[in-house]
């Protein structure tokens, strides 16, 4: 039998078109729907599917009275890294080392869709070396751990996949007081490693228990709605540009005071205070006000030279001090009255300077020097021969543990700020560089020739001007520095780092519009 030859399809008529059954429908309507919770969720736990449009809240603006949501547990065991990843960047230091955390690390998180007042707190340590400084350090932990948990709102138990340790147990029993608030969670069960183990934990009366993954994300969108579950989001108000607080790094290399500062302006304790230096290690924030303005204080981990920088710690520790600087408005840059001043110090200076940020010098300790007004005239002196580019930044004794000098500090901090802030009007600038120009003609010979047109205002905090020249490679740099100290001296801008820069033009100042 002759085999029958396949027919080609004919692609002149239309396609038939498939008609789909009522099954098939419903089908396609689920795989839709579906497709559509997927994209409004994601592994950091972030979109609130179930929000009402009362409690609809976006990363754009900022909150107030935000509920607390404490992470807790045995050292060790990934808060830092669960934090981390709640705050979508690594804020918190994480590291193999137990006991890495010491102060609570706070931060605003949206979990869920919402935003909460999310803490990492230091690990809770049974096993210490009595009689070491270590054991002392971590007594304090405790205590800082045990007073966010009594504040807290929710507090986040986290435990590790495996065997159960004392720490463990004894903690579990500590919460207590607290099951009402306490959601848990065991971590490190990434693909289900560990969870077989893990479920003698319900030996301790939890109500729910949940496997997750801190590290790869496993299961943590639907742990972030556990968390979120039953607060009270309904005194959260929304904050405005206008009531953002000035932003206060405190520097300095170690064991200067900066913890005693920060405690001392906030009215807390949220800052371990040791003679033990290297004590402070993540960024601790706290919030204050003076004088009608709200405040953030950035208490940052001592700075010291690289060569003697040994551990992994205390290396992010100083990165993460130095980053505060893009974060912040001002410095307090704390110098030891005892043993003057270090060569950090001057790289501490050199960054904020490069970044615009408005410095204040603290001569802490001061109760302990001569009180006299020639010890700090002098004092005074040395540091502006020290630091001769920046003579304008102001310097203030104090004595942060027996808050002698406080109001001076913040009253000058306020004062520099409005002068980060400021915005000269462009018509004010042209009227002041023409009389500039006139008392000091710009230098003109067969060498160097040209001519200043009209000057603008670019930016605020950081504090930036631009004025436009025939030949800016002519300008010499003394005349540059002329300018620069004309405007901090007319302009109000006397006591901030100004940044001026030169820039060609052949446009005089009414045809700058025109076109070529």
């Amino acid at each position: 039998m002759a085999k029958q030859k396949k027919s080609k399809p004919d692609f002149s008529k239309p396609k038939p078109v498939k008609i789909n059954t009522e099954e098939e429908r419903i089908e396609e309507k689920n795989a839709e729907t579906e497709r559509k919770a997927k994209a409004a969720s994601d592994e950091f736990g972030q979109i609130d599917k179930n929000a009402t449009e009362e409690l609809k809240f976006t990363k754009e603006k900022t909150y107030l009275n935000l509920p607390l949501v404490v992470i807790a547990g045995r050292p060790n065991v990934g808060k830092s890294t669960l934090f981390n990843r709640f705050m979508r960047r690594r804020l918190a230091i994480v590291d193999p080392t137990p006991g890495v955390t010491r102060d609570p690390v706070e931060a605003t998180a949206f979990i869920a869709g919402k935003p909460v007042h999310l803490v990492d707190t230091g690990g809770y340590k049974v096993d210490r070396d009595i009689g070491t400084m270590e054991a002392v350090m971590d007594e304090l932990v405790v205590e800082k751990t045990l007073s966010m948990i009594k504040k807290a709102d929710r507090i986040v138990l986290l435990l590790e996949a495996g065997k159960i340790t004392g720490e463990d147990e004894e903690f579990i029993d500590l919460l207590r007081p607290y099951q009402d608030k306490v959601v848990t969670a065991v971590n490190k069960c990434e693909g289900g490693t560990g969870e077989d183990v893990s479920w003698n934990y319900l030996k301790y009366g939890f109500k729910d228990l949940m496997f997750i993954s801190a590290d790869h994300g496993d299961h943590i969108t639907e742990f972030a709605n556990k968390i979120v579950e039953g607060l009270d989001f309904s005194n959260v108000t929304e904050g405005s540009d206008e009531t953002r607080p000035i932003r206060i790094a405190i520097m300095g290399k170690p064991n200067v005071g900066k913890s005693t500062l920060s405690n001392r302006l906030t009215h807390t304790e949220n800052s371990i205070v040791s003679d033990y230096a290297g004590t402070t290690r993540d960024v601790v924030e706290g919030t204050f006000s003076f004088g009608g303005r709200d405040f953030e204080v950035l208490d940052t981990a001592g700075i010291r030279r690289k060569s003697k920088v040994h551990e992994n710690v205390e290396y992010y520790s100083v990165n993460r001090a130095i980053k505060t600087l893009d974060q912040c408005d001002l410095v307090f840059l704390m110098i030891d009255a005892q043993e003057g001043l270090a060569e950090q110090d001057k790289k501490i200076c050199s960054l904020a300077f490069e970044r615009g940020r408005g410095i204040i010098f603290i001569l802490n300790k001061w109760d302990t020097k001569d009180q006299s007004r020639k010890t700090l005239r002098e004092t005074t002196e040395y540091i502006k021969i020290m630091f001769g580019q920046m003579n304008w930044a102001p310097i203030l004794p104090l004595s942060a543990l027996k808050g002698e000098g406080i109001k001076d500090l913040m009253n000058k901090a306020i004062e520099i700020y409005n002068q980060l802030t400021r915005k000269v009007g462009t018509s004010s600038l042209n009227a002041a560089l023409q009389d500039w120009l006139f008392k000091y003609p710009p230098p003109a010979t067969k060498a160097i020739h040209f001519k200043v047109r009209y000057m603008t205002q670019t930016s605020v905090n950081p504090v930036a001007f631009r004025i436009f020249c025939t030949s800016p490679d002519n300008v010499p740099e003394s005349y540059v520095s002329y300018l620069k100290n004309q405007i901090r001296k007319d302009l109000g801008f006397d006591q901030i780092p100004v940044t001026l820069e030169m820039k060609a033009s052949r446009k005089k100042w009414e045809n700058r519009f025109d076109e070529e």
